[in-house]
């Protein structure tokens, strides 16, 4: 083949596409009932909602370990959240698609995050900083950039911080 497929740019689209033309197969009368038409379709459905979530996972452990590098006193963990958050950026980076970022959600994912990263730190003593923002402060682009840059993101972090007494 010489050019890419649907499949190559976009498992997701490719997916829902697949499911969809399969579904319209599967109606045609005098069509063989050798195929599990609802499973078939259920598991190309299935691959593309595991491709979202392989990414949704990444890019919650990139916040996951910011929110705790951000926080944590203990020096000796905190190395490894840093390095570690970067690698998961670098595999959700290398397996997002675009169609993959419309179908996450943003808030949940952040509201999750925080509540992780506090249980975690709980775990050495140590808990997350206060005013972090209610609302995701990253764009989904700035979290699957090539350019990624944790000091960078913990400087966005910080400066969305709320000081105590700020209400907006």
């Amino acid at each position: 083949m010489d050019q890419p497929s649907l499949y190559d740019d976009d498992i997701v689209s490719w997916a829902e596409e697949q499911a969809a033309a399969l579904r319209e197969l599967a109606t045609r009368p005098g069509l063989t009932n050798a195929l599990d038409w609802e499973n078939v379709i259920e598991e190309i459905e299935t691959s593309g909602r595991s491709q979202i979530q392989g990414v949704e996972s990444a890019l919650s452990l990139v916040l996951i370990h910011a929110l705790k590098y951000l926080s944590a006193s203990v020096a000796q963990p905190a190395s490894s959240w840093r390095v570690g958050g970067l690698t998961y950026q670098t595999t959700a980076r290398r397996n997002d698609r675009p169609a993959m970022r419309q179908r996450i959600d943003w808030e949940d994912l952040w509201i999750s995050a925080k509540t992780s990263a506090d249980a975690q730190l709980r775990l050495f003593g140590d808990r997350l900083v206060d005013g972090l923002p209610a609302a995701m402060p990253f764009t989904s682009d700035e979290l699957v950039s090539r350019g990624f840059d944790m000091d960078r993101a913990l400087e966005r972090l910080a400066s969305a911080m709320e000081m105590p007494g700020d209400r907006h």
